[in-house]
């Protein structure tokens, strides 16, 4: 019988691509570059074939496919200070890609093309706005409780962005800086509509704001003043919908799966600007918001706005929000300096782990729902369990079979514990035992999640965690040390290591999903690009005074003009299309001297903006191999 986990490669309909290679180079070094269309055969080469299906793993290590095996899971990774987002292919760990969002890339031309800066968001003399980030945390869109393949959302600590890329062509679409707010941190999608149930999926994202500020931002030490506030995003727009203005800060956030609760851990409820002070209190906070009562706040016009921003704020302050019945939020009390609030697949608790306390809190949402309904004498009675795991507990995952697992950053393990046994104990049975396993892992464990696991249909498979220092794990190169991103398999009573990878800093948190619920698009749609030239015969150069346009198009091996004539002081916008409609047949483009490099996918259009200052001949050539004649495919880029 075939392992699940094994899933054979399969040659793509139509004309694939190392079948137009070898046909393409054949021809091309025949016939010459007029020469570009499949050569037709009897059969494919031994050579282009798919791998056959590989038996059962038989108790061998999953992770170790074999070569033409796919990974059953896509993990979508935080890239950390390089602004972008990793693609990962479970359970291998093999990196597939890298999305770029906040960070130029030059690989792909981000920050690079006009399509792409207005996405980052430009100066008004058309630099980017920013070329730094920080990413830390990807989630994606639902529907059903189960991730639905639309979206995926990743935030910029430093510069308070957050982007969205597009799961069908794995590309950054959009990106919104929220105003008012510095240290935007946590991230999480609602996963249905508070109010009509018909809306069973993602429309908002909401976004907690982790350095408190003065609003307006003015400059002043007095740290009384400072505030921070808890955002709401359309997904579909990314316009920040609404802001609530809290008592203490925002780490990371959770939603319900019945859309009506959000919530973010707070581990700075002192709001002190200092550490020491930010950790005096002995009991922090897991801050849950009534998102229909803000929402009717907001359309009843009960909000104000700060500075230039015309984004609606409620207030959401302990003093103002005293009965229940018409609360805007609830405190619920933690054990100090919580770090992490994550939601069980049962839709039942949300958990919050006491990174400074070796407890975790587990919160029942039905009862944060009887006190906002003044069915429950106050917030806390909302507890269930408060159970010790360990030092240093940061963040929990799931396994869908009643089980969580939680990162000890001190003790460098994951505590694998039931939920049930953990409510038993604290409700008075000292014999209920909790704490099922621990594995060592190294070192120094942060975020983990495990397959599909704030989903409702979390499988229990595979377990990543993040440890933040490798130490002796691999190869030293240096000061600078990798991180260690660790596969474990959790499908059985123990937790099994599976393997290490090593991971330029600084990751943060990720997801899993099965690979079936996203449906990648390998060829762009032409008629998608309004700049498309759609046909080679359309090439040319268009002047309007100093204002001038290049017209070109790519078809291996050529570019559809052999030359192309400037004059210096030109502005002068250039658009390629790329025209072939082969899969993995990307095209690239780069002008010598002018910091020109970006790519165009096939049927996909792309522009760049310069002024032609340096007079000269300039050789634009194909960056990104395509074809025998690679390198003879060029365009001469001429300034008199």
């Amino acid at each position: 019988m075939k392992d699940e986990n094994t899933v054979t490669s399969q040659e793509p309909s139509g004309l694939g691509r190392r079948r137009f290679m070898n046909s393409a180079a054949l021809a091309g070094l025949t016939l010459g570059v007029a020469a570009c269309a499949e050569k037709k055969s009897d059969g494919t080469p031994a050579a282009a074939g798919s791998a056959p299906a590989a038996a059962g793993h038989a108790g061998g290590n999953p992770s170790h496919l074999k070569p033409g095996e796919l990974d059953s899971y896509y993990g979508l990774w935080s890239g950390g200070h390089t602004g972008d987002v990793r693609v990962l292919g479970l359970p291998s760990g093999r990196e597939i890609l890298r999305i770029p969002c906040f960070n130029p890339d030059a690989l792909v031309g981000w920050g690079i093309t006009n399509e792409s800066k207005k996405v980052m968001g430009t100066k008004a003399d058309g630099s980017l706005r920013y070329t730094v980030a920080d990413t830390h945390h990807v989630h994606a869109s639902y529907k059903d409780g189960n991730y639905d393949g639309r979206y995926a959302w990743v935030n910029d600590k430093i510069n308070s962005r957050i982007a969205r890329i597009r799961l069908d062509y794995f590309v950054c679409d959009k990106i919104t800086e929220l105003p008012n707010v510095q240290g935007f941190h946590g991230i999480f999608p609602d996963k249905a509509d508070p109010v009509d149930p018909k809306i069973n999926y993602t429309t908002r994202v909401f976004c907690g704001g982790e350095f408190a500020i003065p609003l307006p931002n003015t400059g002043t030490e007095d740290s009384s003043k400072y505030r921070s506030l808890f955002s709401c995003v359309d997904a579909e727009t990314m316009d920040v919908r609404w802001q609530v203005l809290i008592d203490g800060n925002c780490d990371l956030v959770a939603t319900s799966y019945d859309g009506k609760l959000a919530a973010t851990n707070q581990y700075n409820t002192e709001m002190g600007a200092k550490y020491e002070d930010m950790m005096s209190a002995e009991r922090d906070a897991c801050l849950f918001f009534n998102v229909a009562r803000i929402e009717a706040a907001v359309k009843a016009g009960k909000f104000k706005t700060y500075g230039d921003s015309k984004v609606p704020v409620v207030d959401g302050t302990r003093e103002s929000n005293k009965d229940p019945k018409t609360a805007l939020t609830a405190y619920v009390s933690v054990p100090k300096n919580p770090h992490g609030v994550n939601a069980s697949p049962d839709a039942k608790y949300f958990i919050c782990a006491g990174k400074l306390s070796p407890t975790a809190t587990v919160i029942e949402l039905a009862k944060v729902l009887e006190y906002f309904d003044g069915k429950l004498e106050a917030p806390d009675k909302a507890i269930v369990a408060e159970v010790e795991l360990g030092l240093g507990p940061l963040h929990t995952a799931f396994d869908g079979r009643g089980n969580a697992y939680t990162t000890l950053f001190l003790d460098s393990q994951v505590v694998k514990w039931n939920v049930d046994a953990a409510i038993k104990f604290h409700g008075g049975d000292k014999s209920a035992k909790y704490v099922v396993d621990r594995l060592d892992v190294q070192y120094q464990p942060g975020h983990l999640n495990a397959s599909q696991s704030e989903t409702r249909a979390a499988d229990g498979k595979y377990l990543a965690v993040g440890c933040k220092f490798s130490k002796d794990r691999f190869l030293p190169v240096g000061p600078l040390h990798p991180e260690n991103e660790q596969m474990i398999d959790i499908s059985g009573d123990k937790m099994v290591l599976m393997a290490d990878h090593p991971v330029r800093g600084e990751p943060h948190d990720f997801i899993i999903f099965k690979r079936d619920l996203v449906k990648p698009k390998q060829v762009y749609n032409l008629e998608d690009f309004p700049l498309a030239v759609k046909d080679p015969k359309a090439s040319g150069v268009e002047r309007n005074g100093k204002k001038v346009t290049v017209r070109l198009t790519s078809q291996a091996p050529a570019f559809s003009m052999r030359e192309f004539k400037l004059k210096k002081g030109d502005e002068v916008t250039l658009i390629l299309t790329n025209l072939d409609k082969v899969e993995d047949l990307t095209h690239g483009f780069a002008i010598p001297k002018y910091n020109v490099n970006f790519i165009v996918n096939p049927l996909e259009t792309a522009s760049v903006t310069f002024v032609a200052d340096k007079p000269g001949v300039f050789w634009c050539y194909c960056t990104h191999f395509c074809h025998a004649l690679h390198l003879e495919m060029r365009t001469r880029m001429i300034v008199e």
